[in-house]
C-alpha cells in the first residue's frame, strides 16, 4: 500500500489520540451510575447497528462494478435505495411514534439483514430490491435510535445536559471508531482473505443479528404519543403543521437536509473521483481513513458541546462553511491540475490532494452529527419526533435521487460545485438559526400536536 495512505492515516490517528489523551475535568461531565449503565447499553447496541451499516459502505459502488454494472446502472441502484427512503421514510417513522421505536429498531435489523443477503445475486431485480429495502432500513437507523434514546432518557429523569454525551459518544464510536474498524475488517475479509466483496454484507448481518438480540432482550418499548391512537394522515399532518408553524424546525430541517444531501451525493462520487482512470485505491483503507476523520471531527464537537456557554448554534456555522470549501477542491483540482490519461496505476496527485480535502469534509461530518442530535432535541416536538425526522429526509432524498439521475450528464467536478453551493447556503440558514434560537427560547414542551388543550396550556420553561 502505497505510503501516502499511511501517512495521512496515522497523522490523524496521532491528532485524534492527542485530543483524547488531553481531555480536562472542564471537557467531561460528572454522571450517575445509572446514566452510566444506561448509556453503556445504548452505545453497544448503536455501535453494532453502525457496524452493520459501515461495513458495506466501501463496497456497495464496488460489488456492482464486479457483476459487470456501469456509472448509470450503479446510479439507478443508489436512487432506488434514496427514492425508498424517501417514499416510506415517513410512514415509517409515524409507525415507529405509533407502535414503538424498539420495534422500529427490530425492524431495521430484519430489513437491513435481508438486503445484505440480495447482494450474493448478480441479477439486477434482486439487487435493486436490496436497494429498496435498504432505503427503509435507512430511515429506520436514522430516526428510530435517536427518537428512542430521547423519549426514554426523559422517561428516566436523568439530566437534560448529559444527552449532549451520550450523542457526542454515540457519533465518536458509532460513526469514528466502529467505522474505521469496519473499513479495515472489510478490507481484510475482501483483499487479504479474498473472500470477495459480498463478504463485507455477510459480515454486517452478523453484527445486525447480535444487535438485535440485546435490544429484544434489554429494551423497553416507547412511544411518540401513547395519550392519544392516531392514524398515520394525522400523523402526518400533525409533523407537517409543527414545521410550518415554527420557523426554527423549518430552518432545521433545510440545514440538515442540504448537509446529509450533500453528504450521501458524496458517497457515491468519492470512489470515482479518486479513482477516474480505474487507478488500483484500496477502497476499505481509505474509507477508514474517512472514518477516523469523522472520529476527530466527534472528538472535537464532544469538546465544544461540554462547554455551556457555546451554543451550537453558533460553531455549526464555520463547519458548513470549512465543509462547502472542502467539497469545492474537485472543481479547483479540475481546473488547475492537468488531467492523467493513464489507465490503472497507484493514485493520481490530484487524487491525494482530493483525498485530503475528503478527509476535511468528514471531519465535519463527526462534528455535525452530535451537534444536528443536539439541536433536533432541542426543537423537535417529542409527540412526532420519528415523523417529523424523517419529514426532514424527503427534500434531501429528492436531492440526491435529481443528481445520481443525471450522474452521466455533467462531469463529477459539476457534482462536486453544486454540493458545495448548498453546503455555504446551510451555513447561512445556521446564521438564521442562531438569531432564531437568541430570540426565541426554545420549548418542545409546548409543541403538542393536534391536541385541544394546546392553547390552554401555560408555557412550561426550559
Amino acid at each position: 500500500m502505497e505510503m501516502f495512505y499511511w501517512l495521512v492515516f496515522g497523522g490523524l490517528a496521532a491528532v485524534v489520540g492527542t485530543l483524547e489523551l488531553s481531555k480536562s475535568n472542564q471537557d467531561r461531565v460528572n454522571t450517575s451510575s445509572a446514566f452510566n449503565a444506561f448509556k453503556n447499553n445504548y452505545l453497544v447496541v448503536y455501535s453494532l447497528m453502525m457496524a452493520g451499516d459501515w461495513l458495506q459502505g466501501p463496497y456497495v459502488y464496488y460489488l456492482y462494478t464486479t457483476y459487470g454494472f456501469g456509472k448509470g446502472d450503479i446510479g439507478q441502484l443508489f436512487i432506488a435505495g434514496f427514492g425508498s427512503s424517501m417514499l416510506f421514510g415517513t410512514i415509517v417513522g409515524s409507525l415507529a411514534d405509533k407502535h414503538g421505536r424498539k420495534r422500529a429498531s427490530i425492524t431495521y435489523c430484519i430489513t437491513y439483514i435481508l438486503s445484505c443477503i440480495t447482494k450474493h445475486s448478480p441479477q439486477y431485480k434482486v439487487l435493486m430490491v436490496g436497494r429498496i429495502l435498504g432505503g427503509i432500513a435507512t430511515s429506520l437507523l436514522f430516526s428510530a435510535f435517536e427518537s428512542w434514546l430521547v423519549a426514554e432518557h426523559n422517561k428516566r429523569g436523568f439530566d437534560q445536559q448529559w444527552l449532549s454525551l451520550t450523542f457526542s459518544k454515540a457519533i465518536f464510536l458509532g460513526n469514528g471508531l466502529v467505522a474505521i474498524l469496519a473499513g479495515l475488517f472489510g478490507n481484510v475479509l475482501v483483499d487479504s482473505l479474498n473472500l470477495g466483496p459480498v463478504a463485507p454484507f455477510d459480515a454486517a448481518s452478523i453484527f445486525l443479528a447480535i444487535g438485535m438480540t440485546i435490544i429484544l432482550s434489554t429494551w423497553t418499548e416507547n412511544y411518540g404519543d401513547p395519550s392519544e391512537n392516531k392514524d398515520l394522515l394525522t400523523q402526518f399532518k400533525g409533523a407537517a403543521t409543527a414545521i410550518a408553524s415554527d420557523e426554527k424546525i423549518a430552518v432545521l430541517g433545510a440545514i440538515q437536509s442540504l448537509f446529509e444531501g450533500s453528504m450521501y451525493t458524496f458517497v457515491f462520487l468519492w470512489t470515482p473521483a479518486l479513482s477516474p482512470n480505474d487507478e488500483e485505491i484500496p477502497h476499505g483503507f481509505i474509507f477508514a481513513t474517512f472514518m477516523l476523520s469523522s472520529m476527530l471531527g466527534s472528538s472535537l464537537a464532544s469538546r465544544l458541546m461540554a462547554r455551556p456557554n457555546l451554543k451550537v448554534e453558533g460553531y455549526m456555522q464555520l463547519v458548513f462553511t470549512i465543509s462547502s470549501a472542502a467539497l469545492c477542491i474537485p472543481v479547483i483540482t479540475s481546473f488547475l491540475v492537468p488531467a492523467s490519461k493513464t489507465k490503472g496505476g497507484g493514485i493520481s496527485f490530484s487524487g491525494c490532494i482530493q483525498l485530503l480535502g475528503f478527509c476535511a469534509f468528514e471531519a465535519c461530518v463527526g462534528v455535525f452529527w452530535p451537534s444536528i442530535m443536539k439541536m433536533r432535541s432541542q426543537y423537535i416536538p417529542e409527540e412526532a419526533r420519528s415523523t417529523i425526522m424523517n419529514f426532514f429526509r424527503i427534500p434531501l432524498n429528492i436531492f440526491v435521487c435529481v443528481v445520481l439521475y443525471n450522474v452521466d450528464a455533467f462531469p463529477i467536478s459539476f457534482m462536486f460545485g453544486m454540493c458545495s453551493a448548498f453546503l455555504f447556503v446551510a451555513s447561512i440558514l445556521q446564521r438564521r438559526l442562531m438569531v432564531l434560537a437568541e430570540t426565541q427560547k426554545p420549548k418542545p414542551q409546548e409543541w403538542a400536536i393536534h391536541k385541544e388543550t394546546e392553547m390552554e396550556a401555560a408555557p412550561l420553561t426550559d
